[in-house]
Parts: C-alpha cells; sequence; structure tokens
C-alpha cells in the first residue's frame, strides 16, 4: 500500500505541479543559469546510491564545496526556493522511480554512511522520503542525535497511516516555514560522528538536506 500510494501521489502531484516545475525551472535558468537541476549521489535503501534530484538554489559548484559560510553560496531566489520548499519537487521522480517514497529519513551524504552507530545506520532499513517525522518534528533545528531517533523510531513504527500523518503535518509545516536552517548556521551543519560536540561543524547546504 505504501508503495501504491507512494506511485499515485508522485505520478499526479508531477502532473498538477507541471506549471511551478516549468516556472521555477525558468526562475532558476534566468537567475542562475544552468544547470536548472542539482544532482548528486545519496544513499538509498539499504545504503545503495542514486542520483537525487532537486533545483539548484546555489551558484555553480556550491552545492559540492564547502567553505564556512554557506550563505555566501545561496543566491536570493536560491533561498526563497529553499524557505518554500519548491526544490524539492523534482524528487517527486525519485520516488516514481522507486528510489524514494513521499515519507522515510531525509538520505543524506554517503560520506557519512561509515559515521552513524548500528542503531543509526537502521535509518537506512527502508527507503528515503521527502519528508520525515524529522521534518515535522524540526527538521534542521534539532540535534543530529534528535534527527537520527526520530529516524529510527520511523522505521520501526512505520505504517500507512503514520505516513499519512507525516504527510498532512508536511503541509503546516512547510506552509510555516519552520525548521529550514540550523542555528549559528546559514543552512545546516555536518555530521562528523557520534562523538561530535552538539553544532560543530557547518558543511554544504544542499547536502544537508
Amino acid at each position: 500500500m505504501k508503495r501504491i500510494l507512494d506511485v499515485l501521489v508522485a505520478a499526479v502531484g508531477l502532473l498538477l505541479a507541471t506549471p511551478v516545475l516549468a516556472g521555477v525551472a525558468l526562475a532558476v535558468l534566468i537567475t542562475m543559469g544552468r544547470p536548472v537541476l542539482f544532482r548528486q549521489a545519496r544513499p538509498g535503501r539499504h545504503g545503495r546510491l542514486f542520483e537525487l534530484v532537486k533545483f539548484r538554489s546555489m551558484t555553480v559548484g556550491g552545492e559540492d564545496a564547502a567553505p564556512a559560510n554557506d550563505g555566501a553560496r545561496l543566491t536570493p531566489f536560491g533561498r526563497w526556493l529553499r524557505t518554500t520548499s519548491l526544490d524539492e519537487l523534482p524528487q517527486l521522480w525519485n520516488v516514481l522511480r522507486g528510489e524514494m517514497s513521499l515519507v522515510g529519513p531525509r538520505p543524506l551524504l554517503p560520506a557519512y554512511l561509515d559515521r552513524y552507530t548500528p542503531e543509526q545506520f537502521r535509518r537506512h532499513d527502508v527507503r528515503p522520503g521527502i519528508t520525515g517525522l524529522q521534518q515535522v518534528y524540526g527538521r534542521n533545528g534539532l540535534s543530529w542525535e534528535e534527527r537520527f531517533a526520530l529516524d529510527v523510531r520511523y522505521v520501526g513504527q512505520r505504517s500507512l497511516r503514520l505516513d499519512l500523518r507525516i504527510l498532512l503535518r508536511t503541509v503546516r509545516t512547510v506552509l510555516r516555514r519552520e525548521g529550514i536552517t540550523a542555528a549559528g548556521a546559514a543552512t545546516a551543519h555536518e555530521y562528523l560522528g557520534p562523538a561530535e560536540l552538539a553544532g560543530v561543524g557547518a558543511g554544504p547546504a544542499e547536502a544537508h538536506r
């Protein structure tokens, strides 16, 4: 049922959002040039890599660079895209392809795979999602420990009913524009491993969403 829901919602969503997708793509092209889409390898179910797609929100090369100031690489339009979460719309294609789900732990960087504890790695027991428990309970405003705890909780408690509740709460979270950035960072902090101090280290913005 979860996969059926994913396919139906992703297919209808892509169809209904075609004018929005076209408008955002044109705006990215005008304000930032090519490429319009940001593509990056991310770990999916069982840690297998896939190519995640989203609208670009930074200057060329910015998504894969890691200077101290992420905010300097975000364009004004890109910052607006992130606050509205419209940059995530192309991931409906990832859902349709079976690489992602509508609901699940967010796909992070491949470099993090070796930094997870065995418990944290359980987040890869399911397909990654466009939204999830951590997105509706604070997003980047949470510590990494809190975020991973919510991911593992979802894996253990997942159900169609829970997915529907998360999808409904996601609408409210997006409209309120909550938890978009981490405290002390323009975007989000890098996860350095279980021994890291909370809030230490800031990495590439696109990579953390």
